[in-house]
Formats: structure tokens, C-alpha cells, sequence
């Protein structure tokens, strides 16, 4: 248990510290959100002027005294107006009072909300290939739109209503007792039962919540994984049968979340219970007390209106610390994502890089995506700025790891790659990754037009350089027939043009970049004869003057290659003498 809530604590400290730079705005909600006390505490005051003042010849209550003029405190009628008058206006204060609170409320969560996905989104992009490949997308995701929101829930809808529920509950607490202490004890003697049944439910709520997550998680993986690949779901009209590995999934996440609302429907049962108890316990012996002439009618109504706005804040503080146990599960799920660090990071010293003349050397380089995944052994080979290098094996020999650790994406597990005779991690990342253009089997292009797509490769560059680069890899003669031309929206991965045109576009945003080396990756294997000529035309322009790797299994494209490695089993098996390193 002390554990537990040492995690909390940091857990806490850790939220606060996120939510830093809207503290103003909360310090403003939490400051509106006070006024709810005084408020509260007028609010069955009208009641009790009624009965004792109008009904009754009892003397205003002391505070009013001196706001109230002699003659209407003499005549009943005008009286009952001031009651009325009171009751209204107190009611407006508190409508007004709300609606300032909910207009702050959602200004403050909505900005904590998006700092925080900001924050996670930035770091995710950060994170190296190995952990997205085993962790996978539709987890992040769902901790990204699910998990990020529960900052709101804990700091603007958890922790600034328990503060306020705390200083009501004080300042009620202060009132009844000024008004008969032993009916205050009374209604506070369900303090501990409150206590102990949220102390027990706490950990409980936790467990389930997180359950309840990461089945949840699970079962949108399903619907991540279908909608990726739905034109082979189609092709083999599985469609039924991936609805029904949805329902199984969803079904456990339903399961967990009844267990979850059983137990939060039992907390509340208990919470109810047991002020019930306490209420019977004031009514009970505040009645004996008007009977004995202890207090008034007056004052036991007075009493029993803020036995209920006593028991508000208690309830409050109980449920908060209850239903707070599945947002502080969420939050461990994001921050336990934001404390993954990169497996490529950059030294602290690290140099710039300008621009690279392109001499690689890969010096007995290794590599294994795991202890059981060997992958590269002793790799070894070294070429001069301007090589066009052709890089071929069999399905899995290891051509597309090779690229990925000259990239850095991933770091060699032994050996050293040299870029200008300068190990890659010498160098800053950012200057690294710049002097690289990467062209891939499936090209990747976002659902923008196809103007912003050729400018990715350069951003802030102009229409006549995007135009430039478009001729240059003989995509400008089709651009320019579509109907909006380049300002054309490509749709979700480039399905409104085809795969000849996506390759063409991937060709234009490399020559746009201007980089010292290319990659390749087998960048004519989806296309047919016709288009695959007019790409190795293309291609022969891009790589002139470039340190180039392609990678492919076509002979037509190894034309334009002035050398070749032969890779097999994570080996060099082939390559001329004046490429093997010495």
C-alpha cells in the first residue's frame, strides 16, 4: 500500500508538471470553483428566514441584521418578499457561477488535452523503428486519443472539484458547528466507513481499469490491422470472418468493463448506504432537539439542508478517489510510453554534416532485430562518392536492413559504418538523415495534393522548383492532365493515382531533395514494362553524381549500376575486389 501511493504521488507530480503551462487558467477555475462554498451555504438561508422570520417572530440571523431596514424587518409581507427576492438571486449567482466554471472548464481540459497528445505524438516520432515494430500502431494510437484525455479528468474534473469539495466541506463543517456540535459529529461519524470503503475499492477499480484498457486496445488493433489490408479481406471474402474476430475481441473488453461498472455500482451502493445512515442519525436526533427546545424548526431545516451539501463534498471526495483509479490507469499507460527512449539517439557531442561527398564503408557490421534474429554477419565492403551501387540476394538476405542502418534508423549490434570516414553516430542525426533521398518499393505519399506531396522533400520550396523536380522525373506531362493538376488530392496512401504515378511522384520529391546519396529499394517491381522503362530512365538522371544504392531483383535495372554486392544469409558473397574492405 505505501507503494502504491508513492506511485500515486508521482504519478501526480508528474501530471502537475505537464499541466504547468496551464496553470493560469486552472488557477482561475479553481478560484470560481470556490465560490461554490458560500454559495452553498446561502442557499437553504432563504428557507430558513421563512420559517422562523415570516412564520414565526424570530429575529433576522445575525449577518442580515444590518442590510436589512427596520420597517421590512418588521413587516411579514415585505419579509416574504426578501425571501423570495434571496432565493432568486442566490439561484442566479450559482447558474452564473456555472456557467463560468463549465465555459473554463472546457477552455483549460481541451488546452491540457492537446499540449499533452502534442507532447506524446512529438516523442512517438522520436522513438526508434524497433519499438513501433513490436509494439505496433493501433496501441499508440489508442493512447494517444483514449488515454491522452484523462490529464482533463484528473486535474481540471478530479483534483480542482475534491480542493473545492474540501474547503465546502470545511466551511459547513464550521457552520453546523457553530449551530450544535453534537449534530455535527454525528454527521460526521460516517468519515470513517467513507474512508475505509475507498481504501478498499481504490486498488480494485485500478486493476479493472487497466484490464478493461488494454483489451480495448486490443480489440481496435482489429479494426487497424482490417482496414489496412482490406482489399485482401475482400479478395478472399473473409469479411464475416474478421467481423467475428472483432466481436470476440470486443466482447472480452465488454466483459472487463461490466466487472469494472459492477464494482464502481457497488462503491456507489455503499457510498449511499452509508450516508443514508447518517442522515436517519441527524433527523433523528436533531428532531429531539426541537422538541427539547435545543434549536428551532428553523435551525433543524437549516441543519438538514446542510447535512446534504455536507454529505455532497464527502460523496465527492470519496467517488473522485474511486473514479479517478481509470484515469490514473491511463495516465501510467502514457507516461510509461513517454519513458521509452530511442535505441538510435545522438551523441553529445555529435558533429555537422553539411553535405556529405558520399564515400561508405560498412567495417564488419552485424546486426539482429533480437537475440534470435540474426540478420547481418561481418557485412564488409566500402565505395567512393558517385558509386552507383547494386545491391541484390534473395527475400530476406538482408538488402533493406543494410539501407536502414546506413540511414540510421537502427544501429549496427557490431562493426562501424563510415559515411565521409566519419562513424554515423559522430554525426548530429538530423544533418545525417539529410543527406539521404529514399525512394521505396511502395511509395508513401500522404493525402495531400500531389504539389505537397513532390514538396515534403523541401519545404517553403516554390511552385517552379516542385514543377522543376516533376520534369526532371517525367511526372509533369500526367500532372498536368488531371484535372486540378498538381494541386490533385492523391487520397489516403496515393489510391487516386497509380502505382507508375506514385513511383513517378516519389521520384520527383527525391530529385527535389538534392541529396549526396540515394536509396533505392526495389523502386520498379510493381510496375510494368512500359512504366519500369520510363523509371530506369528517370533513375539514370537521379543517380548521376549521387552515391546510390538500389536495391532490386530486375536485371534492367542493374544496368545503370557500376558495381554490385551480392548479399545471401546476411553475408557478402559477391562483390568486386575494389569494394571489399581491407
Amino acid at each position: 500500500m505505501a507503494s502504491s501511493r508513492f506511485g500515486d504521488l508521482r504519478l501526480y507530480r508528474r501530471l502537475a508538471d505537464q499541466a504547468r503551462s496551464s496553470w493560469p487558467s486552472i488557477l482561475g477555475l479553481f478560484l470560481l470553483s470556490l465560490l461554490a462554498s458560500p454559495l452553498a451555504l446561502l442557499a437553504p438561508m432563504p428557507l430558513k428566514i421563512a420559517v422562523d422570520s415570516v412564520l414565526s417572530s424570530r429575529p433576522l440571523p445575525g449577518f442580515l441584521r444590518p442590510l436589512v431596514p427596520a420597517a421590512v424587518a418588521r413587516s411579514p409581507a415585505a419579509l416574504l418578499f426578501l425571501v423570495a427576492a434571496l432565493a432568486v438571486l442566490i439561484t442566479l449567482l450559482s447558474q452564473l457561477q456555472s456557467l463560468a466554471r463549465a465555459y473554463l472548464t472546457a477552455a483549460a481540459g481541451e488546452r491540457l488535452v492537446l499540449d499533452f497528445r502534442a507532447r506524446i505524438f512529438r516523442h512517438l516520432q522520436r522513438l526508434s523503428l524497433s519499438y513501433h515494430d513490436s509494439t505496433g500502431s493501433a496501441d499508440t494510437i489508442y493512447r494517444v486519443q483514449v488515454d491522452a484525455p484523462a490529464i482533463r479528468s484528473i486535474v481540471v474534473d478530479g483534483f480542482i472539484p475534491s480542493v473545492s469539495a474540501a474547503v465546502t466541506l470545511a466551511g459547513m463543517v464550521y457552520v453546523m458547528v457553530r449551530m450544535d456540535w453534537e449534530l455535527t459529529l454525528v454527521a460526521l461519524a460516517i468519515s470513517p466507513p467513507l474512508l475505509l470503503v475507498s481504501q478498499v475499492y481504490r486498488p480494485r477499480l485500478r486493476r479493472q481499469s487497466r484490464e478493461a484498457k488494454k483489451l480495448e486496445s486490443a480489440s481496435l488493433a482489429v479494426v487497424h490491422e482490417v482496414l489496412g489490408a482490406l482489399r485482401v479481406v475482400k479478395a478472399f471474402g473473409q469479411e464475416e470472418r474478421e467481423g467475428e474476430r472483432f466481436v470476440r475481441r470486443g466482447a472480452q473488453g465488454l466483459r472487463a468493463r461490466l466487472r469494472l461498472a459492477l464494482s464502481e455500482g457497488r462503491f456507489d451502493l455503499m457510498i449511499g448506504l452509508i450516508t443514508s445512515v447518517g442522515t436517519a442519525a441527524v433527523l433523528f436526533i436533531g428532531t429531539a432537539h426541537v422538541r427539547s427546545g435545543v434549536v428551532t424548526l428553523g435551525d433543524l431545516l437549516l441543519m438538514m439542508g446542510y447535512v446534504g451539501k455536507l454529505y455532497d463534498p464527502i460523496k465527492t471526495l470519496s467517488r473522485k478517489a474511486a473514479t479517478l483509479q481509470g484515469y490514473l490507469a491511463s495516465a501510467e499507460r502514457v507516461f510509461a510510453l513517454l519513458d521509452e527512449g530511442p535505441d538510435v539517439t545522438q551523441r553529445p557531442q555529435a558533429r555537422r554534416l553539411s553535405r556529405a561527398q558520399g564515400a561508405v564503408v560498412f567495417r564488419r557490421v552485424s546486426f539482429a532485430y533480437g537475440r534470435d534474429r540474426p540478420v547481418l554477419h561481418g557485412v564488409c565492403f566500402e565505395i567512393a562518392p558517385g558509386t552507383r551501387l547494386g545491391v541484390v540476394g534473395t527475400t530476406g538476405a538482408g538488402k533493406t536492413t543494410l539501407i536502414s542502418l546506413l540511414t540510421r534508423f537502427y544501429d549496427p549490434t557490431g562493426g562501424r559504418i563510415l559515411l565521409d570516414g566519419v562513424d554515423l553516430r559522430d554525426y548530429k542525426l538530423d544533418d545525417l538523415r539529410r543527406q539521404f533521398a529514399v525512394v521505396l518499393q511502395e511509395p508513401v505519399l500522404f493525402s495531400v495534393s500531389i504539389g505537397e506531396n513532390i514538396g515534403y522533400a523541401a519545404p517553403g520550396a516554390g511552385r517552379e522548383r516542385i514543377v522543376a523536380a516533376a520534369r526532371a522525373a517525367n511526372a509533369h506531362e500526367f500532372i498536368e492532365r488531371l484535372p486540378q493538376g498538381y494541386d490533385t488530392q492523391v487520397g489516403e496512401r496515393g489510391v487516386k493515382v497509380s502505382g507508375g504515378q506514385r513511383q513517378r511522384i516519389a521520384l520527383a520529391r527525391a530529385f527535389l531533395k538534392d541529396a549526396p546519396l540515394l536509396i533505392l529499394d526495389e523502386p520498379t517491381s510493381s510496375v510494368d514494362v512500359e512504366t519500369e522503362a520510363a523509371i530506369l530512365e528517370t533513375m539514370d538522371r537521379l543517380m548521376q553524381g549521387r552515391t546510390s544504392f538500389l536495391i532490386t531483383h530486375r536485371a534492367s535495372a542493374l544496368a545503370n549500376c557500376n558495381a554490385r554486392l551480392h548479399l545471401e544469409g546476411g553475408r557478402v558473397v559477391g562483390a568486386p575486389s575494389e569494394l571489399v574492405c581491407q
